[in-house]
């Protein structure tokens, strides 16, 4: 199976978003740009950041982009694993306090 549903050479063309929304799309690169300047926080830190949103919201090309981005920073497998568990008991958490949600209609509705 070398077919997948995401084509991995669709993240090269990324930039191209721009053809459709030239105003927006600009807006988009130069804010995502600046937001990885170094900063507060260093380019690595925020790759590292990226690289757990990318698990989380579940994004193949942001994963395949801020892998290599983290590579090329030094971070080590060890370090994007540990980032990768931390967003997934971030995102496990949030799924499992909106039980509480859940609880609270189940002890309303069975009153």
């Amino acid at each position: 199976m070398s077919k997948t549903y995401y084509d991995p050479s669709d993240l090269r063309k990324f930039g191209e978003i721009t053809e459709w929304s030239e105003e927006l799309g600009k807006k988009f690169f130069d804010y995502y740009g600046s937001v990885f300047e170094e900063g507060a926080l260093s380019a690595r830190e925020k790759s590292l950041i990226a690289l757990a949103v990318a698990h989380v919201v579940k994004c193949p090309y942001c994963i395949d982009a801020y892998t290599k981005d983290g590579l090329e920073r030094g971070i080590t497998k060890e370090e994007m694993m540990e980032a990768v568990h931390a967003g997934a008991a971030i995102e496990s958490g949030a799924t499992l306090v909106h039980g509480v949600q859940m609880m609270n209609k189940y002890k309303k509705l069975s009153m």
